[in-house]
């Protein structure tokens, strides 16, 4: 009798797992999202930096719940993207960098703006969103390299939006060096690298002008990679991020 019911309880066991298995057995995300963000008024690519400081691209799932849990992931600093792993869906996506939002609600929760994208993804799905970044951040001119071993930048830097809840005051630009293309806040050199502080209201005099910013002194045996930052005292998805140049190579050797 214990034999029957050791070989009973057993049975119930394999049972109770081979269950388990079939309720998990879901076939793999393998849709694909892609797509650019790009400047409203220009057309030019958003450049960002990689990691959760650049843009973020917020999507929610809306084929089993109209309140779904956010998943995020990020831009390279082109400003594209490009997931391989999303499931067959429909889904809201709303990219999240330094750029005025693209939903915006008022004081009482009522939405003022929605320029986010609903969409049935089944394959590959293309987007392009359209922005108005903080600032705008251009070169002028190529870097100098100077007699003592610093490098200096040439830059100009003016607003993007004209919407008043965005026209805060400038509060820094950077010039940063990395060893690699992936220059940014998330990856510079900082014996190396350059920051102008603006207190108060003092950097907006800066705005449409041309800055020169100059590094510290550069081992002579080496390509560098600098980009410029700068950045407006508003936080976006809880970080106050910068808007960037392209990069530029500087060649040492």
């Amino acid at each position: 009798m214990k034999t029957i019911k050791q070989i009973i309880l057993v049975v119930l066991l394999m049972s109770g797992f081979t269950s388990c298995f079939e309720i998990d057995n879901y076939d793999e995300p393998k849709e694909t999202l892609q797509g650019k963000i790009v400047a409203k008024n220009t057309g030019a690519p958003i450049q960002t930096q990689t990691g959760s400081e650049g843009i973020r691209i917020k999507i929610l799932e809306y084929s089993w719940s109209d309140n779904p849990t956010p998943y995020y992931f990020n831009c390279i600093q082109d400003g594209t993207f490009n997931n391989t792993k999303i499931f067959k869906g429909n889904y809201n996506i709303e990219p999240l960098g330094a750029f005025v939002p693209l939903l915006i609600k008022d004081a009482s929760g009522a939405i003022v703006k929605d320029e986010t994208k609903t969409v049935d993804i089944n394959g590959t799905t293309k987007l392009t969103f359209e922005v108005e970044p903080f600032l705008n951040i251009e070169w002028v001119g190529e870097p100098v390299k100077n007699a003592n071993g610093t490098v200096t930048a040439q830059v100009k830097v003016t607003r993007g939006t004209d919407h008043q809840d965005y026209q805060k005051n400038l509060t820094d630009i950077y010039l940063f060096v990395s060893n690699n293309s992936y220059a940014g806040n998330n990856n510079y050199i900082s014996n190396y690298s350059t920051k102008e502080t603006y207190s108060g209201n003092a950097g907006n005099s800066v705005l449409g002008a041309t800055v020169s910013i100059t590094t510290k002194a550069l081992p002579t045996d080496r390509v560098f990679f600098l980009r410029v930052g700068a950045r407006i005292d508003v936080m976006t998805d809880g970080i106050q991020r910068y808007n960037y140049s392209t990069i530029q190579s500087v060649d040492l050797r």
